[in-house]
């Protein structure tokens, strides 16, 4: 009787690896691993994985590298939307999985798999992501989650491993760290208490620079195109550039609290230098190169974005043509963003763009008015007034005049 294949997103951790095991051993099926890297994986990360994963009974070990279609697809709509989750998260991790959920997915009916298994718990949001891409994309395909079902401890997982002939180090570490292109989450210990903030221990990323330094940043039409005069071509690469030199200085680190799918409240720490600054700059080129409005309802949709991308909805249609409005609101978004970085911070310090709205042969606020006169401007503002003044005037003569 020929074996059912089962494709296991696998992270090469404790719970990842108990399923291969328990896949294999006590359902009989043949486990197909894979690991979809967004960026937050190197080679030799990658190769220990596929390592991992042969040796406790994978069929076969396939590595995904979507990183740049995760910045074709995601990335690049947070920066043009300046995508920030509660004013503070750039949506690091939550963008990610949704797009290693496609990956997996699309892997496990290339190989004609019956089942696609994952190993994320059922008290969080990555759970969602997973299971409902997976029926959006493959409903013929069955879900297998022990991690949810099985409710085990990790000392159980580390004994069965055990008596299946698998030992490893599969020591505790005292914060769980996600590290992807697009920023490193970090939980554990005082991200569980709301009155507890992460030491510097905790972030990856040590402060290493001190003094202050600056980096300018060129956008083309709304994407990153250089760093310090350096073109780039490859905007992973261009990214990658950033986060190299901002890290240094501890810059991007924050703790976000918000509303999780499943509806409880969640907490994490994170640091995201490149992430961070380079939504800043854009955000500074585009108050200088967008109209009023246009800034207005670019802001309205960039949030609905971020919120619908966060909450598992990337493939909901309307994020399609988010997508175009958000591309569209671009066309003039060029030029450089000079920023001055230091210890712990950064400080935007201004922008040269062909595009600058500020540069017009109209005025300059606060000191010289050229397309109008005196006389304009007075008539302007009594037109302005006109409806609060008759509001103001039909109250009185209603005998209920308002108090301001």
């Amino acid at each position: 009787m020929e074996r059912k294949k089962v494709v296991l997103a696998f992270s090469g951790g404790l719970d990842t690896s108990f399923a291969v095991k328990y896949l294999t051993e006590e359902k009989g099926y043949d486990v197909y691993t894979a690991i979809a890297n967004t960026g937050g994986f190197n080679d030799e990360d990658l190769a220990a994985i596929e390592q991992r994963a042969l040796a406790l009974g994978a069929v076969r070990h396939a590595t995904l590298d979507i990183t740049q279609d995760y910045y074709q697809r995601s990335i690049r709509y947070m920066v043009y939307g300046n995508v920030l989750r509660g004013g503070t998260y750039p949506i690091s991790v939550s963008s990610e999985r949704i797009f290693q959920a496609i990956a997996t997915i699309n892997y496990a009916k290339q190989i004609g798999a019956q089942y696609v298994a994952h190993g994320s718990t059922g008290a969080g949001n990555d759970q969602v992501r997973f299971d409902l891409t997976f029926q959006v994309l493959a409903p013929e395909i069955g879900i297998i989650t022990l991690t949810r079902d099985l409710a085990l401890t990790r000392e159980q997982e580390i004994e069965y491993l055990r008596e299946h002939g698998f030992e490893a180090d599969f020591t505790k570490l005292e914060y769980s760290i996600n590290k992807g292109l697009w920023g490193t989450s970090v939980g554990g210990k005082e991200t569980l208490h709301s009155d507890q903030t992460l030491p510097e221990e905790a972030y990856p990323s040590p402060l290493s620079a001190t003094g202050t330094e600056t980096l300018t940043l060129g956008f083309e039409q709304g994407e990153l195109a250089s760093v310090n005069g350096e073109a780039f071509t490859d905007k992973v690469a261009a990214i990658r550039a950033v986060e190299a030199i901002a890290s240094r200085y501890a810059i991007g680190r924050d703790m976000h609290i918000g509303d999780t799918i499943v509806g409880i409240k969640g907490r994490v720490g994170f640091e995201a230098a490149a992430p961070i600054v380079i939504i800043a700059a854009h955000k500074m080129l585009e108050k200088h190169t967008l109209t009023k409005w246009q800034a207005y309802w670019k802001e309205q949709i960039g949030t609905w974005y971020g919120m619908f991308l966060h909450e598992a909805q990337y493939l909901d249609p309307v994020m399609r043509d988010m997508e175009r409005f958000l591309e569209s609101t671009q066309r003039n978004v060029s030029g450089e963003v000079i920023i001055t970085l230091r210890p712990y911070t950064y400080q935007l310090v201004g922008v040269k763009s062909a595009h600058d709205l500020m540069n017009n042969d109209f005025g300059e606020y606060g000191e010289v008015m050229k397309a109008w006169t005196p006389d304009d401007v007075k008539g302007f503002i009594k037109m302005l007034a006109t409806p609060m003044k008759i509001y103001y005037g039909v109250q009185k003569h209603a005998g209920k005049p308002e108090e301001v």
